[in-house]
C-alpha cells in the first residue's frame, strides 16, 4: 500500500519514481543513524501519531557536492548511450 512517503517521492520526480518498501524504508531507517535526517513522532490531521522526517544540515551540505558527482555520471551515461 502506497505511504505519504511513496506519494511524495512520485510527485517530486513527475511520476517517475517508484521505490518499493523493500528499498525505502531500510534507507530512510539509515538516515537517522548517520546524522542525515531528524525524525520525530508527532500528532497530524489524519493519523493519531505520525513520523515527520527533516533533513539535517550536515546532510544538506552533503548533498550539492553528491549531486554534482550523480550529475556527470548521467551525463557519461548519456554520452556512452549516443549512436556512433
Amino acid at each position: 500500500m502506497p505511504t505519504r512517503l511513496h506519494g511524495a517521492l512520485k510527485e517530486a520526480s513527475n511520476e517517475w519514481l517508484r521505490i518499493e518498501d523493500s528499498s525505502l524504508y531500510p534507507a530512510r531507517n539509515r538516515l537517522p543513524v548517520k546524522g542525515w535526517l531528524a525524525a520525530e513522532w508527532d500528532t497530524s490531521e489524519n493519523e493519531p501519531k505520525a513520523r515527520f522526517c527533516r533533513l539535517t544540515a550536515d546532510c544538506r551540505k552533503r548533498l550539492e557536492p553528491e549531486a554534482g558527482e550523480f550529475q556527470r555520471l548521467v551525463q557519461a551515461i548519456q554520452l556512452a548511450m549516443k549512436p556512433a
